[in-house]
């Protein structure tokens, strides 16, 4: 799709980039960063470092960077007639807004995948752990980027309504607030619903905390399976309605 190719060509020299190396390794020196200045040994290892870097980079930090990201993907876009002239081109709305959502997760991929490269360094080289980072977390980690889906989903269909780069980052870090307190009430059924809660769900898989039973088994595996489905499901809603919308305000 052109879209799409336009969308990636815009990347090539976007600030985004930032955002996807500095916050993620923001999290792992902030997490890990702090326990080897207080000379304290990681008790479970590889499982304890994930714990400290990942659960509160789930909670509101990644949430937040990816709603930065999306004002960041739209930012070009409310600047002059730009806006107009992305609607006067021969495509749809949903190819817009499907172009605009592959860039966006693209890059929340690519700042996982910072998330991970960052751990294992820091596994290795501050502590010395034995191995490498152990598989389930690169599972784990997959299960995030597919929850990041439906928030960069609908923080892609805020930022195109709103022309402001903050106001999109505040209702992200809104969302992020109330989707901790679904997870943190364990209130499953309303939670599923709620693209933020999935995130921070996804982001305490293995670990043990809030609604989190712990080490992987073949039922977390299914509850995992459940909350990718879900996760799915909120994107593409969210990406139809921000075509829908597009098609109805095709000039700003």
């Amino acid at each position: 799709m052109g879209s799409v190719r336009a969308e990636f060509i815009k990347l090539r020299r976007s600030l985004s980039w930032a955002v996807v190396v500095l916050l993620p390794l923001a999290a792992v020196g902030s997490g890990g960063g702090n326990t080897a200045l207080s000379g304290e040994p990681l008790a479970d290892g590889w499982h304890t470092l994930w714990l400290r870097v990942v659960v509160f980079y789930g909670l509101f930090p990644l949430a937040v960077g990816v709603a930065a990201l999306a004002s960041l993907v739209w930012r070009a876009e409310h600047e002059g007639g730009n806006r107009n002239a992305l609607m006067a081109r021969p495509v749809s709305g949903l190819e817009v807004a499907v172009g605009k959502f592959a860039a966006l997760a693209a890059l929340t991929a690519a700042m996982q995948g910072v998330l991970v490269a960052g751990t294992v360094v820091a596994g290795k080289a501050v502590y010395g752990l034995p191995g490498s980072l152990p598989a389930e977390y690169l599972l784990v980690s997959v299960l995030i980027v597919v929850a990041c889906l439906p928030v960069a989903a609908l923080q892609s269909g805020l930022s195109m309504l709103m022309r402001s780069f903050g106001a999109p980052v505040a209702v992200g870090l809104l969302g992020a607030g109330f989707g901790v307190l679904l997870v943190a009430l364990r209130a499953d059924a309303l939670a599923a619903a709620v693209p933020y809660s999935l995130l921070s769900r996804a982001t305490q898989v293995g670990t043990g905390v809030f609604a989190d039973p712990g080490p992987i088994t073949a039922e977390g595996a299914a509850d995992a399976a459940g909350l990718a489905a879900a996760a799915l499901v909120l994107t593409a809603v969210a990406v139809a309605g921000t075509a829908a919308v597009l098609e109805r305000r095709d000039v700003a």
